[in-house]
């Protein structure tokens, strides 16, 4: 990154978005100057920033933790980049990733765009161009997530908070079914979309309810599961013993 563009950090940062609409970002960066500079400047474009100094601790925080984006290298202690996205990948975190390295050659780029990463981007850069690459890739990202695959073949349409294609048998047809759609609150749609986004994971009660309802209580996540069970069918949401809940497998 040059000197110019570091030390023009409020000038070049975007305006910030609301502190209840800001994305949350995983940097992955072990060079401390950097990654100090990079929290900052996107700090104060918006983002809610967490570091990771190794690959290790990536990997960890990627498979436990929802983020919105991610900023990773490649050249890291421990665990490689490359090997990081790929492990992510593999377990089924869609989280869009921004790969930010100093490996400029193009087996490079291509090896971490067919790995799974959404754009590429090489030292050293400009500021205005990751905050663009950053708003492109989270672009994509929610234009793919519009509709979620659900079991049995079933869609969730996030803009409009339906799913099609219900079963004529599932509880709660006559009551929810308009022209083939099953009508959601905001609530039960974004509980759904959590769920349907890692649908290999099983999330804890708490994590959910932190995530998608901070000011609620306790009971909350319980009480839409019970909702979206009855409108879907049992099966939509399982049951982990001893964890939370997980989108349903196939029936």
């Amino acid at each position: 990154m040059s000197t110019e563009t570091a030390g023009s950090r409020l000038a070049t940062a975007p305006a910030a978005e609301p502190a209840a609409e800001r994305p949350r970002l995983l940097l992955v960066e072990d060079e401390p100057s950097l990654a100090d500079l990079l929290t900052g400047v996107l700090k104060d474009a918006g983002y809610e920033v967490e570091c990771a100094f190794d690959g290790q601790r990536a990997l960890h925080l990627g498979l436990t933790r929802p983020y919105d984006v991610v900023v990773l290298d490649l050249g890291l202690p421990v665990v490689d980049g490359m090997d990081v996205l790929r492990a992510w990948r593999t377990r089924s975190v869609v989280v869009p990733v921004l790969i930010l390295t100093a490996r400029g050659a193009v087996a490079d780029r291509v090896e971490g765009l067919d790995g799974g990463a959404d754009d590429f981007l090489v030292k050293p850069f400009g500021l205005d161009e990751l905050f663009a690459r950053l708003r492109a890739v989270r672009r994509q990202h929610l234009d793919r997530a519009a509709h979620l695959p659900l079991p049995d073949g079933r869609r969730l349409d996030l803009a409009n908070r339906t799913v099609s294609d219900l079963p004529a048998n599932a509880p709660g047809h006559e009551a929810a079914n308009v022209k083939g759609y099953v009508r959601l609150s905001e609530r039960e749609s974004a509980l759904l979309a959590a769920l349907a986004a890692r649908p290999l994971r099983a999330f804890t009660r708490d994590e959910l309810r932190e995530r998608l309802f901070p000011y609620a209580e306790p009971a909350v996540v319980a009480v839409y599961v019970h909702y979206l069970r009855r409108k879907l069918g049992r099966s939509v949401i399982r049951t982990v013993r001893g964890v939370g809940y997980q989108l349903g497998g196939q029936r």
